[in-house]
């Protein structure tokens, strides 16, 4: 499912919303769930693309990204120490570095993935 991009692909918004419109109503509907506890989290993160994937960004670095895939739809924190940290939690997940796995249709709950969202923009703050 997932979709090559080229640097001229479309940006923000309205280019994501075309990318979901276009997976599957079971991969739909999970992503769409992951980015309303995305956006909940960090509210002054801008949506975008980053290696070719639906991403938000925060202060022009990606944040965090996710994708529907044949078999599943991941979810990428951008970050190995952030799952390695919260690996208990993620412990009913298929993970591995930096990235975590799920069925299209259940996606983690959203209060991990608010948790993951914060920790990673803890994480970007420190850098700065």
């Amino acid at each position: 499912m997932r979709k090559t991009t080229s640097k001229t692909q479309p940006q923000g918004k309205a280019a994501v919303e075309r990318r979901l419109r276009s997976l599957p109503p079971k991969a739909r509907m999970g992503l769409r769930k992951l980015r309303r506890a995305i956006r909940a989290a960090a509210p002054g993160a801008t949506e975008g693309f980053s290696y070719g994937m639906p991403a938000f960004k925060l202060h022009g670095r990606s944040l965090v990204c996710y994708e529907a895939f044949k078999e599943h739809s991941s979810f990428f924190p951008m970050s190995a120490r952030i799952v390695g940290t919260l690996a208990a939690e993620l412990k009913r997940y298929s993970t591995s570095r930096g990235t975590i796995r799920f069925p299209h249709h259940k996606p983690p709950p959203a209060s991990l993935i608010k948790k993951l969202v914060k920790a990673r923009v803890a994480e970007m703050k420190q850098k700065l």
